[in-house]
């Protein structure tokens, strides 16, 4: 094979960012990855004339203008909001929490009705230095709101009881006393019209794109293939595990057509009692506000992270990060490799600083 510019490993975003970028630059780019096809976890895929997010629910959405203007060069952006609805025990409560959640758990109608009902059970729980997630929520929201809203989906999305998970991993959890169910705060938010997999084509466009193509393997007979590689796999599989493994989270999905036009009413339903295994139900349709006679559903269910298993976020408690710095200073004995995206950098991403870091890394590399 001829050699390129550079390697890119990953065709998911960070890796179609800089390609994209350093193709127009007259460089030539060979794109490699593990999975048959482009776009990595933003991934969607065309069924009965829905547009599945075949890895999960991506809503694009940030505050950084030129991020937003970048990316609707690739792609017309509806105006969907995510507004989540979460199911316990036969109850339903609009998510993020706000005075609708408010109501509907006490039955209060103003913002001073909420907030007094918040802070007598605070009191009443008296817990001055929270030692656990547990205590930490519970001395953020009080008993009701964590009990039925926080306690069983934690416990589902890390794979541990709340009492053995550390307090700083919910610093704050964002309450609105309006009746706002809006999830995110951001300036700009929608899902692209025909969805994701058509913006990574055309970053891709002018790059040389290899499938089902496993990097480790690859390599071992294209040492020179390229003068500098763009790394976006797991940091410490690429240093072949040496100072340990890092941990992540990982996600399976169930995914089902059914013969009827709309299933739950919602995109995203979230279920917050243990006693129900998955964590959420994604209807893949209401993303674009669809009419197709059928519908497409998927069940979210956390798991635990093992070599083999495809990772999804990083655990970032204290032991992992600072397992992280040791193989970020391995990283900096690599001046030929540039490691990105929530693997290669350890890191959970939303997809605006996935790009935004991505043309960081491009004007860095470029000296512009």
């Amino acid at each position: 094979m001829k050699q390129y510019d550079y390697l890119i490993v990953g065709a998911g975003l960070f890796g179609a960012v800089f390609a994209y970028e350093a193709t127009k630059r007259g460089k030539e780019c060979l794109v490699i990855d593990k999975r048959p096809h482009i776009a990595g976890n933003i991934y969607t895929e065309k069924r009965e004339g829905i547009n599945v997010h075949v890895y999960g629910a991506h809503i694009f959405h940030t505050s950084d203008k030129e991020i937003w203007e970048y990316i609707n060069r690739f792609a017309e952006f509806n105006n969907y909001i995510n507004s989540p609805v979460a199911r316990y025990k036969g109850e339903v409560y609009n998510l993020p929490f706000n005075m609708n959640t408010f109501h509907q758990m006490w039955g209060v109608f103003t913002p001073k009705e909420a907030q007094a009902k918040i802070a007598e059970q605070i009191k009443e729980l008296a817990i001055d230095e929270p030692k656990n997630l547990e205590e930490q929520a519970l001395k953020l929201v009080g008993r009701d709101v964590y009990e039925k809203l926080i306690k069983g989906y934690t416990e589902k999305q890390w794979g541990r009881k709340c009492t053995e998970l550390p307090a700083f991993i919910i610093k704050r959890l964002p309450m609105r006393f309006r009746y706002d169910n809006n999830y995110f705060n951001d300036r700009y938010q929608g899902i692209p019209m025909g969805g994701y997999t058509q913006i990574v084509e055309k970053m891709l466009a002018g790059s040389e794109v290899l499938l089902n193509t496993d990097y480790f393997e690859f390599i071992k007979g294209h040492q020179n293939i390229a003068k500098k590689t763009i790394f976006t796999g797991n940091i410490d599989r690429f240093f072949e595990y040496k100072l340990g493994y890092l941990q992540y989270r990982s996600v399976r999905f169930e995914t089902e057509t059914l013969d009827e036009e709309n299933y739950q009413g919602n995109a995203v339903v979230n279920y917050t009692e243990a006693e129900v295994p998955y964590t959420r139900i994604i209807e893949h349709k209401h993303f674009e506000y669809g009419t197709q006679p059928k519908t497409i559903i998927s069940r979210e269910y956390s798991s635990e992270w093992k070599p083999g298993v495809e990772p999804y976020y990083p655990v970032n408690d204290e032991k992992n990060n600072a397992l992280y710095k040791e193989y970020e200073t391995f990283a900096m004995t690599r001046p030929d490799v540039i490691f990105g995206g929530r693997l290669g950098t350890y890191k959970y991403y939303d997809m605006d600083k996935v790009i935004r870091a991505a043309l960081d890394a491009v004007k860095k590399e470029f000296g512009e």
